[in-house]
């Protein structure tokens, strides 16, 4: 049965620091509401078939398999080589062996499965995406939601056309201290905001070229491929994807999307109103396309937000696991992820994945003044109750795929922006187009090549 996840002392910490809105309070019990299903549901198994076992795909696998509320059916990886150790432990974990596949489309003509769980590289996720709508079903995908915005829209248009639940793995939107700090600014608290900066730093340096080599054994590597352009295997391609524009977008996508995300649903923006980036790759040389500097200005009506990024900074530290399941805060100046937020009245620093936020008022006596603050644990499981929840109420989940697109927009339009020279961007937000600008319009989607393409009518 999935339970009530929402922690005790994450809603009495911010029922009493942060004195919830009544809205905020409704928010909190909605989300709880969400996440217990109806008893008649409850002893039911959800059936899912996880695409993709690399890093964080293996980790969903044996996640999903721990719970008593669904049921892993199927393994699917173009690399045979990942397949042994995963079924092993999903069927220990479960007490059912899994069947593993090569190719996922054996689990799209299963109609025994429920949903897939879609974590392949982001060049993948569309096209996964739209085929299990138009398979009836539901589908729990990695961040960020597509590699390009014209393919984030089909998405959504798939969840809306055959009805799907479509959850993004922006699992900060399912966190109560989030939820809390949400319900705070809501309530006015902070005044009037209009400056948003938001951090992505870390080190993670360039990497020098790969020769072309024979595709290891075990690996379809055309599948791979898939909608990116034909290649022959390379080991760069293969395994640090993320720096190559085929692929991916870089760490504001890779990473930098989370805090994005998280800022623009707490902020309550949708579309800006111009985006400009720039930057470049300085610190090191080596073969990534993507930059290790970038900063990005999002201006929408009334309010700026910046994003900034650094790639060769080790002492900016991204939370450890153990602080963000523990009550202590981090601290703010050398944390790589934060998020501040500038109102009138105070300052909110919000930190994602369990590491709370705090509201800083005018300093007395040269000391910090904490006006309010909350905190929580790492919010994967509590995520994942909403998913599987809303899989059998059929409510939009708290992370559902409309969200997640506009949010990867905002990261793909800085992108495009910074391939283009730093060049401003005016946005449409009713077409998702570029006004007056036709080389950034042929920039908003890619060629695909057969069979692995996102249909023009979902």
């Amino acid at each position: 049965m999935i339970t009530n996840s929402v922690d005790r002392r994450d809603f009495m910490t911010a029922a009493s620091k942060a004195t919830l809105s009544a809205a905020g309070a409704a928010m909190l019990a909605q989300t709880a509401l969400a996440q217990t299903p109806p008893a008649a549901a409850a002893s039911e198994r959800v059936r899912l078939a996880v695409v993709g076992l690399h890093g964080r795909g293996g980790y969903l696998a044996r996640k999903f398999a721990a719970r008593a509320d669904c049921e892993i059916a199927y393994l699917c990886d173009v690399d045979e080589s990942l397949l042994p150790a995963c079924t092993s432990d999903v069927e220990q974990l479960q007490g059912r062996r899994p069947e593993a596949v090569g190719d996922f489309r054996r689990a799209l003509d299963d109609a025994n499965v429920d949903a897939l769980v879609v974590a392949t590289p982001d060049h993948w996720h569309a096209l996964a995406t739209v085929w299990g709508c138009q398979a009836n079903k539901d589908v729990y995908v990695e961040k960020p939601v597509s590699h390009s915005p014209w393919e984030g829209r089909r998405m959504v248009e798939a969840a809306r056309r055959y009805e799907r639940i479509v959850q993004v793995g922006t699992q900060n939107r399912s966190a109560p201290y989030n939820i809390a700090a949400k319900a705070y600014i809501d309530s006015g608290k902070l005044g009037g905001i209009h400056l948003v900066r938001v951090f992505n730093q870390k080190s993670w340096p360039n990497f020098p070229a790969a020769p072309e080599r024979p595709t290891p054994t075990g690996l379809d590597w055309d599948m791979w491929t898939g909608p990116a352009p034909e290649s022959r295997y390379n080991e760069n391609y293969h395994r640090r994807w993320n720096h190559f524009w085929r692929f991916s977008g870089g760490d504001i996508i890779n990473d930098g999307v989370h805090q994005i995300d998280l800022a623009r649903w707490l902020v309550g923006k949708t579309y800006p109103n111009s985006v400009y980036s720039t930057g470049g790759r300085f610190a090191e040389p080596g073969v990534c396309e993507s930059p290790d500097t970038q900063v990005a200005v999002f201006q929408f009506d009334d309010l700026v937000m910046l994003f900034e990024l650094t790639l060769y900074t080790p002492y900016m530290l991204k939370s450890d696991q153990a602080l963000r399941d523990s009550d202590r805060f981090p601290y703010w100046p050398q944390n790589a992820e934060r998020i501040e937020i500038y109102g009138s009245e105070a300052l909110m620093v919000v930190g994602r994945h369990g590491c709370g936020w705090q509201v800083f008022d005018r300093p007395k006596d040269r000391q910090p003044v904490i006006a309010a603050e909350g905190n929580g644990p790492f919010p994967d499981d509590v995520h994942f109750d909403n998913f599987l929840a809303c899989v059998r109420s059929r409510q939009r989940p708290s992370a559902d795929v409309e969200e997640g697109h506009r949010s990867t927009l905002l990261c793909q339009l800085a992108n495009i922006s910074y391939r283009l020279g730093g060049r401003k961007l005016l946005v449409d937000s009713q077409s998702e187009t570029l006004a007056g600008d036709d080389e950034a319009n042929g920039m908003l989607r890619r060629e695909y090549r057969a069979p692995w393409v996102v249909p023009e009518k979902v």
